[in-house]
């Protein structure tokens, strides 16, 4: 049997249709004021059949169109939840949940997606290969990201220093850090559109992977709606997720950080892990690798900054980009990782175990945070 075919199979067919039950199921729930723990566990089953649909369309256009414009797809889509939950919580003055949310799906698809799926397609293989330029040029997005992060956390200490040493108020010093916010979002989206040139335009070679040893049988007007759709209902399970968030983390003994971080994250990961994987194991890596890192780079690089602009027009008040020093640490490790993993463009599953590892550690230090 082929890789391709391999990638081929599929769960039984009844399995993703009985699981779609749940999205009537959370909205009936949520609609008749059911307890939180319910609606959070019924939407966050809906997403997954839900997922798995995205990952049918998304592999669809990606054997017509290539790895590049297929990752770059799924990305997007793949991140629509995530982008309206935040706008959601932006509604409501929720400017920690939003931040750590972002954090959680960083680390979490450049970790543990990136892990998991070089888990599943290195199993049976001794190594599996993909474009070294186009994953370093991601990387290289990562650390603009890390740094956009970085500043940021690191002005009100030096705003400080330099208000002592001017004899100013530490609050006057602090007045700027709205604006610094808006400053280093302009620069962040700059080189997310600059990233789309690179992939879409000048380097698109680099991103078009191997071509696909057998063809989808989905036209692409089926994947289009297929995906739209799909999209449609992991946006509206969402909502329903993180109205329930907060009423369930208090029942489940969870800290909201630890929720946001890691629950959110992974649950609002579910379309990109379902795709990522499934095109690890038809040794489609190239897309494997666009998916996982490309969906960080677009909550870091897109999501974040668009955040920030649209907070100010919102009732909650103006976002800023000042994340905790071990939000911040977390991103960085994400993005060392990658990069070891990254350079020689190739990958096993111990590499993928090690990633999943340092995910691992990274989730039980947020769950034992205060």
């Amino acid at each position: 049997m082929t890789a391709r075919a391999a990638g081929r199979r599929r769960v039984p067919a009844w399995l993703p249709a009985l699981l779609l039950v749940f999205v009537p199921v959370a909205a009936i729930l949520a609609a008749r004021g059911a307890g939180p723990v319910p609606v959070f566990a019924c939407s966050a089953l809906a997403i997954v059949p839900l997922a798995g649909l995205m990952g049918e369309a998304t592999e669809a256009l990606a054997d017509r169109f290539g790895a590049g414009v297929g990752g770059l797809l799924n990305a997007t889509f793949g991140n629509a939840a995530e982008l309206i939950i935040a706008i959601a919580a932006l509604r409501h003055g929720l400017h920690d949940v939003v931040k750590a949310s972002l954090t959680g799906s960083i680390v979490g698809n450049a970790l543990l997606v990136l892990g998991v799926s070089i888990v599943a397609g290195g199993v049976g293989r001794d190594r599996q290969t993909f474009d070294r330029q186009a994953a370093g040029s991601a990387v290289t997005l990562l650390v603009l990201a890390a740094i956009g992060f970085l500043v940021p956390a690191l002005f009100p200490l030096a705003a400080r220093t330099a208000a002592a040493q001017a004899g100013v108020s530490p609050a006057h010093a602090l007045a700027g850090q709205h604006d610094l916010s808006l400053a280093i979002a302009i620069v962040l989206f700059a080189g997310y559109v600059a990233s789309l040139v690179f992939v879409l335009g000048t380097h698109r070679r680099h991103f078009a992977g191997e071509p696909a040893r057998e063809p989808h049988p989905w036209p692409v007007w089926r994947a289009t709606l297929a995906l739209a759709l799909a999209t449609a209902a992991t946006a509206w399970m969402s909502e329903l997720l993180v109205d329930a968030v907060h009423g369930a983390s208090a029942a489940l003994g969870l800290t909201q950080v630890f929720v946001g971080v890691v629950i959110v994250a992974v649950v609002g990961n579910a379309a990109e892990h379902s795709i990522a994987v499934r095109m690890a194991i038809a040794d489609r890596m190239d897309v494997s690798v666009q998916i996982a890192v490309g969906s960080s780079l677009q909550i870091a690089l897109f999501v974040a900054p668009v955040l920030v602009f649209l907070s100010r027009a919102l009732p909650g008040g103006p976002l800023d980009l000042r994340f905790t020093p071990f939000e911040v640490l977390a991103v960085a490790v994400a993005v060392g990782a990658v990069n070891v993993v990254a350079q020689d463009g190739e990958s096993n599953w111990l590499e993928g175990v090690l990633l999943v590892a340092a995910y691992l550690v990274l989730a039980l230090a947020f769950y034992y945070l205060p």
